[in-house]
């Protein structure tokens, strides 16, 4: 059909569905079981709005369903993806994925921590990283006394491993 036939309440914009949290192809989609269970139970809710859903206007609520089912579409990808990582079974005198690390930076007396998690679990105001963030990157391997160096462009931060939990 020509355009000209077609009336300009009748075009729908296609939803600006946010992206989830980067995570590159050529990495694994690591997730701690609880991250697991947070990306189900976000499904979950997800699916009980979208059914639940009471939009009057039928057009408002079509857009609606879309948009929820185009991240309901990268949700679920993202749980397709999930390897789990059994913390438990993490040696536990080295910071490796799922570890709670306590750290002192640079000269600073007071001791910080950070989680490192997979990327949608990641949320540094709950003191969690994701594995793939620069500052777990150069922890990965360390053991409690070891100082791991970040380059800034014009600097250095050293971060030295106070203690390791999981």
């Amino acid at each position: 059909m020509s355009r000209g036939f077609v009336r300009e309440c009748d075009q729908e914009e296609l939803p600006i569905v946010p992206p989830r949290a980067d995570l590159p192809s050529d990495l694994v989609n690591y997730v701690t079981d609880t991250g697991y269970e947070e990306l189900l139970l976000e499904r979950e809710n997800m699916i009980d709005e979208r059914d639940n859903l009471f939009i009057p206007d039928e057009n408002e609520k079509r857009i609606t369903i879309n948009l929820i089912n185009a991240k309901l579409n990268l949700l679920s990808n993202r749980i397709t993806t999930a390897k789990i990582v059994i913390t438990s079974k993490q040696p536990k005198s080295k910071v490796c994925f799922g570890a709670e690390v306590f750290f002192c930076v640079d000269s600073d007396p007071q001791i910080n921590n950070y989680k490192i998690v997979g990327v949608d679990e990641a949320n540094i105001a709950k003191g969690k990283i994701a594995f793939n963030s620069p500052v777990a990157k150069i922890m990965i391997d360390k053991k409690v006394g070891d100082i791991a160096i970040l380059k800034l462009e014009n600097t250095e931060k050293t971060f030295k491993i106070i203690s390791i939990r999981y």
